[in-house]
């Protein structure tokens, strides 16, 4: 059972590098303590993480540095997708050894699965290890949309404690909606959009958000704003972290961390905007001159 509760806003942590391109644990440090003097209710390792261009023995430093920088203050989520089983349940089994509250996984993307293939990777995770399971369809920048069989399948099996969701395939207002009636409101899900689809998300029941890490501030605010029904609050909120979102969306997943780690040497919590190469996008000065023109709308710049 998790020490900590799986609920309200777990932002996706950015991974820093030093100029030998390794973790830099100063600058995750003080990400990660600048994630909880925001209000923040845990931190996740996911896509925006670059996990996907760790090297092996990276990912489970990254989980073990998570939960000794946390210190206890909130809950701590590292996804351990993989392109084969093994793989995944090997890491699975290192975050719950470092002392993850939850694991959160994809399905492999590198060869389409049937629907029983994929149902049976996620069984063995859930099977693996005591950790409850976030199963993530991030089909809309990468891999294959899960069927909502498989999603509802797990959910019966295991129950809402072992088993959540993160639903990203497209659209993702509609499928939200659909896991919830298909398993009669048990599912536990936490939108992925970076914020874009929050709202319209939070109106169809979710149980919290996974937004970056480079707003979080600002989607902290609109989280209590939407708790509140404060109307008007949460759309003059809203609107601009919408405009900054699109501009992350045009790159897919690269975008995304192309423009949230700017974001973060701007405020002064990275010194540097780092990337894993190769990439497939990088900012031009057009778009980083919006970036910052909103980044001024939103007052945190």
């Amino acid at each position: 059972m998790s020490a900590h509760r799986i609920a309200g806003v777990l932002p996706v942590i950015n991974t820093p590098f030093d100029d030998d391109d390794r973790i830099d644990q100063a600058a995750l440090k003080d990400e990660i303590d600048w994630i909880f003097e925001q209000g923040a209710q845990g931190i996740c390792a996911g896509m925006v993480s670059e996990l996907l261009r760790l090297t092996y023995d990276e990912r489970n430093i990254l989980a073990r540095s998570m939960v000794e920088l946390a210190a206890g203050r909130g809950a701590v989520i590292t996804s351990v997708g993989a392109e084969s089983t093994e793989q995944a349940r090997t890491f699975a089994r290192q975050a719950e050894e470092a002392g993850c509250d939850a694991m959160m996984a994809i399905p492999p993307i590198s060869t389409a699965l049937s629907g029983a293939e994929v149902a049976r990777y996620f069984q063995a995770l859930a099977e693996e290890v005591d950790l409850p399971l976030i199963v993530q369809d991030a089909s809309a920048y990468v891999g294959q949309p899960i069927d909502l069989g498989v999603l509802a399948g797990l959910l019966e099996r295991y129950g809402p404690t072992k088993i959540l969701f993160k639903p990203e395939a497209s659209p993702l207002g509609p499928n939200l909606s659909a896991l919830r009636d298909r398993t009669s409101g048990e599912a536990r899900v936490f939108e992925g959009s970076g914020g874009i689809g929050l709202v319209d998300s939070f109106r169809r029941g979710i149980a919290g958000t996974m937004p970056g890490v480079d707003m979080l501030d600002v989607t902290i605010a609109l989280w209590h704003a939407l708790e509140a029904g404060d109307e008007d609050e949460i759309y003059r909120v809203y609107f601009p972290i919408c405009a900054m979102v699109a501009l992350q969306m045009q790159a897919g997943l690269d975008g995304f961390i192309a423009i949230e780690k700017y974001i973060l040497v701007k405020r002064g919590l990275f010194p540097n905007a780092r990337r894993r190469d190769p990439n497939s996008w990088t900012l031009d000065d057009e778009t980083a001159a919006e970036v910052d023109r909103l980044l001024s709308i939103m007052g945190v710049a």
